[in-house]
């Protein structure tokens, strides 16, 4: 069974920085990309970022782009998310996706067959 296990959460004040990371129980090479997402309360879940698991080939939301850095560690199936510059409406549950399809848009829900639980980021102004 494949279990994805987000951590690196937190409380940061805006402006602050923090890395999340997920670790994965199946062989990244048996992945074909993995994401980020992001819902806070009473909103949508949406995609933060996603990174294909061979060419390293990163995908950004718009929100993301030039803040939030995706990368992998094959070596250790294990994706991290570094958040920069943190601004109070980054606050959400972050959690952490997996996809084996060949085919699909990583920023999309529906493109990920594998979930993790979430890990909390809160920011204060």
């Amino acid at each position: 069974q494949v279990q994805l296990v987000e951590s690196g959460g937190g409380s940061v004040q805006a402006g602050g920085s923090l890395r999340l990371s997920c670790a994965t129980t199946i062989d990244t090479y048996g992945l074909n990309y993995m994401g980020w997402f992001r819902q806070a309360p009473g909103k949508e879940r949406e995609g933060v970022a996603a990174i294909y698991m061979r060419s390293r080939a990163t995908r950004y939301a718009d929100s993301a782009q030039g803040r939030f850095t995706i990368s992998r560690d094959n070596a250790k199936n294990t994706v991290y998310l570094q958040l920069n510059s943190l601004k109070p409406e980054d606050a959400a549950m972050y959690y952490c996706a997996a996809a084996t399809m060949a085919w699909g848009n990583p920023l999309a829900v529906t493109g990920y067959n594998y979930w993790g639980q979430g890990t909390q980021v809160t920011v204060s102004s």
